[in-house]
């Protein structure tokens, strides 16, 4: 029998004997200085062990910020990455907007049961989900209380702060991580505080500063000390990149030259019959200089977390764990520069913001297979939770999609998600405040199903684009539905918007197709 059985039966007998309830300790070595991201794409091999792999994978969860499925091309660790495992590609945030996705990734809550609707003030932000007390029962808690060492690194909740006690009398580290680097306003990627385990650590400008290689560095430390326990962990790397300012590393700030803003069919174009935008609306001169150079510098950026996809995926390798692990890629919401008109942002019910790359790779996961269901981010909770072996909080209106992983159609698996933005970020102070009034829509309600996009603006207005005839959702087609249908998909979508648990949120979401 190999050490890493040896480990892992240690771990799960030490965790009957305490009965799910402590927290392990940490081991010897924990990550304390960070190691710059390897260069280049990188191939992640399978482990070198020939035991047989544990039931209960490690867990590798790479968070991204406003990452685009059009950047998807410019990775390659992340498409290799889909070679070797699975792609969603009905992959849906419930909200086009950081804190809100991310509170419904921790909770597994559509945001009207999280109440977490914006990025800071009296409707959202950390100070709120804080005030709740909804930290007290997160995916981070049950992987803990299921034995499993974890780990968080990078940008947690808008307007959390590394110095901030929250009455704690030390900087505050949210429960459920053995390891903490929580960063703050951290978006230009240098002259940034990390709150290391408590103790606030300030970062300069120098080019091994770079917080995308910080943060990867440290958790390439945390998966090969707990690797040598045998002990399984979870790991989420939460990256700023590539959030405005776009800042890249700077060996990638001359690389893409001349690269410019996809011009897809819906460059500059107002779909006919929208509900909100002005059917005139274009891009100014001004406005496509700085799509293009935005882009340019998203591209750019997002370079430094391909390298650490690739870094982490080989550290398992080296580590002998990559046959026990699952990897998962993904980003808190989408954005769009130049699509229907609108200048570099998000927020909307467009699939270029709501529609995010999910892929996933390692233990049990089919290789080179795209999945179409619908699955969302509250779904992400509990599918670590069954991976882990434990069952889910009572509280998620999510549910597994370990199933899907392998190839299985879980029973009764939903229809249609929901896509909910009540308060728009028009705050200044708010790092998603948009500029241009133009880039803001009203609040609404929405139905994604794998084929179309049914939207309910506050005012009544309503949209519904077929994706399979109209993929770049060009055509508001609410007007020609049957009253009959029409209704049917009013009540469905008022059902997902006022659905708690995951019962009730899974009867919603079959109500219509």
């Amino acid at each position: 029998m190999s050490f890493r059985t040896l480990g892992v039966l240690a771990a799960v007998t030490s965790l009957l004997a305490m009965a799910g309830c402590g927290s392990p300790a940490a081991p010897a070595g924990d990550p304390a200085e960070a190691h710059p991201a390897a260069s280049g794409p990188s191939a992640a091999g399978p482990g070198n062990s020939t035991e047989s792999v544990p039931t209960r994978p490690n867990i590798v969860f790479v968070l991204v910020d406003d990452l685009s499925m059009n950047l998807v091309q410019y990775m390659p660790n992340v498409q290799r990455m889909q070679r070797d495992g699975t792609t969603f590609t009905n992959y849906t945030v419930t909200d086009s907007l950081c804190c809100p996705s991310r509170a419904s990734i921790l909770k597994g809550q559509f945001p009207h049961n999280t109440g977490i609707v914006k990025n800071h003030g009296s409707d959202g932000g950390f100070r709120l989900f804080h005030s709740r007390g909804e930290e007290t029962s997160t995916v981070a808690t049950d992987l803990q209380a299921a034995g499993y060492r974890t780990a968080f690194l990078g940008k947690y909740l808008n307007e959390y702060f590394p110095k901030k006690t929250m009455g704690t009398g030390k900087p505050y580290v949210p429960p459920g991580w053995d390891q903490w680097f929580g960063g703050g306003n951290a978006y230009d990627n240098f002259n940034y505080d990390l709150n290391e385990n408590g103790q606030v650590k300030r970062y300069g400008n120098k080019p091994q500063d770079y917080l995308t290689d910080v943060i990867a560095g440290k958790a390439a430390n945390f998966i090969t000390t707990t690797a040598a326990t045998g002990q399984p962990f979870m790991v989420e790397v939460s990256t700023y990149t590539p959030h405005s300012p776009y800042t890249p590393a700077p060996r990638d700030e001359q690389s893409f030259p001349g690269l410019k803003a996809p011009r897809t069919a819906a460059y500059d174009k107002v779909p006919a019959g929208s509900a909100w935008l002005p059917p005139k609306l274009k891009l100014t001169k001004d406005q496509v200089q700085r799509l293009d150079e935005e882009f340019r510098k998203r591209v750019q950026s997002v370079q430094s977390v391909d390298r650490m996809v690739g870094m982490l995926r080989d550290t398992l390798a080296k580590s002998g764990v990559a046959d026990d692990t699952v990897v998962v890629f993904s980003s808190d919401n989408g954005y769009h520069m130049g699509e229907y008109a609108l200048p570099s942002g998000k927020q909307t019910a467009f699939d270029t913001d709501v529609n995010v790359p999910l892929i996933v790779a390692g233990h049990g996961v089919g290789a080179g297979r795209s999945v179409s269901s619908v699955v969302a981010n509250i779904d992400l909770r509990p599918t670590f939770t069954d991976l882990a072996g434990a069952p889910p909080s009572p509280e998620c209106d999510g549910r597994s999609f370990k199933a899907l992983l392998s190839g299985d159609a879980p029973a009764g698996w939903r229809h249609a998600t929901l896509i909910e933005h009540h308060d728009p970020a028009t705050d200044p102070k708010d790092p998603d405040f948009q500029y241009d009034s133009k880039n803001i829509p009203p609040s609404y309600d929405a139905l994604r199903t794998e084929r179309f996009t049914f939207i309910e603006y506050v005012d009544g207005t309503r949209e519904y684009f077929d994706r399979k005839t109209d993929p770049y959702m060009l055509t508001n087609l609410v007007g020609t539905l049957a009253p009959e249908r029409l209704a049917e998909l009013t009540t469905a979508l008022h059902g997902l918007a006022t659905c708690v648990g995951a019962d009730a949120c899974g009867k919603a979401s079959r109500a219509v197709s």
